[in-house]
């Protein structure tokens, strides 16, 4: 899959593929799920049907969190399903050939929704153009499927729209797997992204806490948006081609007077050197919320408490 970055990277893509015949999309995408696929299959299927390729248009940062962050410190975003990164990895496994990375920032923003049209969708060539049953664009989201459609019909673009996908008589959305997540259900999650839900991420050094309590943990990097997830649970991780079990924290360590959100990880008879290798963190089951504890003793046994207990929802040996 090939990365356009930014509108200023056009006449590039422009020069090494002239006039190339697209079938498109545009959003968030956040979380890819079974809603997304579905659009994805519609581009897929027009681009074969019209001998094109397909270009996927996505925003960073979310629109929300350009707005938590220029309007009100205080208001924090909704949290990611998965960054950027992971974000291209799905669109690459689903077999899309462009994707077309837009920075969202104030020019974006104040964009007229012509405008959008005439300098970003007809600076390529589009011959189909698919969005959601919701989709809003240009300046103060005046831009919508209908003025795609009358801009389409009169430049031979096909403009569709895709029905809203239901999953046991609800919408499939993002925000909805988010809460599903926060709420512990991950089965449900599962099924509404169309596979298990997973973190994957460079494994960084931290305080090295952990060694001293003798639970040595892998420090995750986390990017500036928050997880949708928050306490201890027990996890199933891939590293490389290696499967381990362990148990998850994510939260800011109140015990060792943490203020930023952490991921960190224990893998089960497991002393490597891990450093700057990612790992994938699927989440399995909740086992507590993160608490403050009144020393590292303490703290200790809890997570010994943990382990045990995480080992029994893995089913794995239960020994140190």
């Amino acid at each position: 899959m090939y990365l356009i970055r930014g509108q200023h990277n056009l006449d590039l893509f422009n020069s090494r593929f002239p006039r190339l015949r697209l079938c498109g999309t545009i959003g968030n995408f956040d979380g890819l799920h079974l809603g997304h696929q579905a659009i994805l299959n519609k581009v897929k299927k027009n681009a074969q049907q019209n001998d094109a390729k397909t270009i996927v248009f996505f925003t960073e940062p979310h629109a929300s969190e350009y707005f938590a962050k220029v309007r009100d410190q205080n208001v924090m975003p909704p949290p990611r399903i998965c960054p950027w990164r992971e974000k291209l990895k799905l669109l690459r496994q689903n077999k899309i050939d462009f994707a077309f990375f837009l920075k969202f920032n104030d020019s974006l923003r104040t964009m007229p929704p012509e405008d959008f049209i005439s300098e970003i969708l007809e600076s390529i060539n589009l011959v189909s153009f698919t969005v959601g049953d919701d989709f809003r664009f240009g300046e103060n989201r005046k831009g919508d499927s209908n003025l795609l459609k009358s801009w389409g019909d009169k430049n031979n673009v096909i403009v569709e729209n895709t029905e809203t996908i239901l999953h046991k008589g609800e919408r499939v959305s993002s925000t909805r797997i988010r809460n599903e997540l926060m709420n512990n259900n991950f089965d449900l999650a599962e099924e509404l992204l169309g596979r298990p839900y997973t973190f994957s991420g460079k494994v960084v050094h931290g305080q090295h806490l952990g060694r001293t309590i003798d639970i040595p943990t892998a420090n995750i990097w986390l990017p500036d948006q928050r997880l949708p997830i928050k306490g201890v649970y027990a996890v199933k991780c891939k590293l490389e081609k290696e499967q381990l079990n362990g148990i998850a924290n994510m939260g800011i360590r109140p015990t060792v007077g943490g203020d930023k959100p952490v991921l960190e990880v224990h893998l089960f008879n497991f002393n490597k050197n891990i450093y700057s290798k990612r790992l994938q963190v699927r989440f399995i089951k909740k086992i507590r919320d993160e608490k403050k504890f009144d020393n590292l003793d303490m703290l200790k046994l809890q997570i010994q408490k943990d382990i045990s207990l995480a080992k029994n929802i893995l089913n794995t040996p239960n020994d140190n």
